[in-house]
């Protein structure tokens, strides 16, 4: 994002975020949100002032909201989507969670966590496609996993409440299409991935008060 002239970029954001709440109110099918919430416009209007993402694609994760804002290097928002997220709320991820099996951790740490990661295309041990947000955590976006039947993951993406939405340990589930589709395309030499905390205050997490931001959570 062109940050000598922050002013144009965070209109383009502000449009393209209204945009996508307009389809949003409308019943667009790709995403069914109940809208963009204040958290993501602000932290939208701050990465376009400051020039945070420093011309890379972006990502935005709203946990309480359960959704997705996928951005291109311009700024412009390309899609949104439903996502799955860790079964607990918060926004730290447990020490030494990432070298621990699935079998090992325990429900209160199935957390996904909050900050602003450097994200980057892998691909993981069964052969699919993933774009990690922390490694050392083992926190990744990937398409859906069916995970345990009892889960019912694609029919909790197919609800329109963000509540049944918890269900990972912790790794952001995305429908498949739209991981490849979108994410896959726009992240395919990395980006930035913004998680929104949900137990911390905004500005804690993120370092929005001076001029161009430092790029750390």
């Amino acid at each position: 994002m062109n940050a000598s002239n922050p002013g144009r970029a965070l209109r383009r954001i502000a449009h393209s975020l209204l945009l996508a709440a307009a389809a949003i109110g409308a019943g667009a099918a790709a995403a069914p949100l109940t809208g963009t919430s204040d958290a993501v416009r602000s932290v939208a209007g701050w990465i376009a002032a400051s020039g945070d993402a420093h011309d890379r694609p972006f990502a935005i994760v709203d946990k309480r909201n359960a959704s997705l804002f996928v951005f291109d290097s311009s700024g412009v928002l390309i899609g949104t989507s439903p996502v799955l997220l860790g079964l607990a709320r918060g926004d730290d991820s447990s020490p030494g969670i990432g070298t621990r099996p699935l079998s090992a951790i325990r429900p209160a740490e199935r957390t996904t966590p909050a900050g602003r990661f450097e994200a980057a295309p892998d691909i993981n041990a069964a052969g699919h496609a993933i774009v990690w947000i922390d490694y050392a955590a083992a926190i990744s976006m990937h398409a859906v996993v069916p995970g345990s039947p009892t889960d019912h993951r694609l029919q909790r993406l197919a609800t329109p409440s963000p509540d049944d939405n918890r269900i990972s340990y912790g790794c952001i589930n995305i429908p498949a299409a739209f991981f490849t589709e979108v994410v896959q395309p726009d992240f395919a030499k990395g980006g930035i991935v913004y998680i929104l905390p949900e137990v911390r205050p905004l500005r804690d997490v993120f370092r929005m008060g001076a001029g161009r931001a430092s790029g750390q959570p």
